[in-house]
């Protein structure tokens, strides 16, 4: 449950923030009458991404029959997440000062086109959040006893960020929003850890992987599998009781060197040297 509140909060934040800075623009350039299409965008978004993680539940539970089929399609799911989670952390870090003045750009350009134009930029702009999210929830999710509990904490993430970014955009509060990504970029890059090892669990099930039963470790009789920090463990980064061998690996060899590579500190380009002014030539002897 706390894993998918941090990706309701995380990338409900991100979608908050975009269309802040979509209302901002409009209401400041006196255009409030293209509000409408604005959230008729969003909408649209919103219930497609709904649809979407309906759709990837539906495939897996009713459309696959066989077991080894529905083992396959959550490992390639997983697989997927993961890429789209690391894309996400590490584009943000890049587009984070840029994106305000890139959308308001858009936006402009919507504007002069027309209504029907400005409802398809404020789409486009929340549905790869909202798609991401799908995605994303349904592989941190997968192996769940019960899809409610983590359900509601996605929703009561991305109810977190709505009000953060209500508090923001109505008020004088302002949040370092970069740290904020940097922390949670740091912690769902953990948890697309876990996400991987349980895809590389699934690709073994489904006999695609071998090694399903050498285990790495078996600390089942140290970690109690019903004490509360065994749930954490578990529901957060995937860390089990057993693993086997290729689990261990793929889980060490993608979240401590991505997790090194996001925590190094940016490397700020060098000034360009100033040019030199060219001594003027000595003038000519007569």
């Amino acid at each position: 449950m706390l894993a998918t509140y941090l990706i309701g909060l995380r990338e409900g934040l991100e979608a908050t923030l975009v269309v802040s800075i979509l209302v901002a623009f409009l209401v400041k350039a006196g255009r409030k009458d293209r509000l409408v299409q604005v959230w008729a965008g969003v909408g649209l978004a919103v219930a497609l991404s709904v649809f979407f993680g309906w759709l990837l539940s539906y495939t897996s539970t009713t459309l696959l029959q066989k077991y080894e089929h529905r083992e396959l399609f959550e490992a390639v799911t997983s697989i997927l997440a993961v890429a789209f989670v690391t894309w996400m952390i590490f584009w943000m870090r890049q587009a984070a000062r840029s994106i305000a003045g890139e959308l308001r750009s858009k936006l402009q350009d919507a504007l002069a086109v027309g209504s029907i134009a400005v409802a398809v930029m404020a789409f486009l702009a929340v549905v790869r959040e909202g798609l991401e999210t799908s995605l994303i929830f349904y592989s941190a999710v997968q192996g769940a006893s019960s899809n409610t509990g983590p359900l509601l904490s996605l929703l009561g993430g991305i109810a977190s960020a709505v009000v953060i970014g209500w508090i923001m955009y109505a008020t004088a509060v302002r949040i370092n929003l970069s740290v904020f990504f940097t922390w949670t970029g740091a912690l769902l890059i953990l948890v697309a850890a876990g996400i991987l090892k349980y895809g590389v669990h699934d690709f073994q099930e489904a006999n695609v992987l071998p090694g399903l039963n050498s285990l790495a470790y078996d600390v089942s009789g140290v970690l109690n599998p019903d004490a509360w920090y065994t749930a954490l463990l578990t529901g957060m980064f995937n860390i089990t009781p057993t693993a086997s061998v290729l689990e261990t690996v793929a889980w060490a060899a993608y979240g401590l060197p991505v997790l090194a590579i996001f925590l190094w500190p940016a490397r700020r380009s060098a000034p360009a040297p100033a040019r030199e002014t060219p001594a003027p030539a000595p003038a000519p002897q007569q």
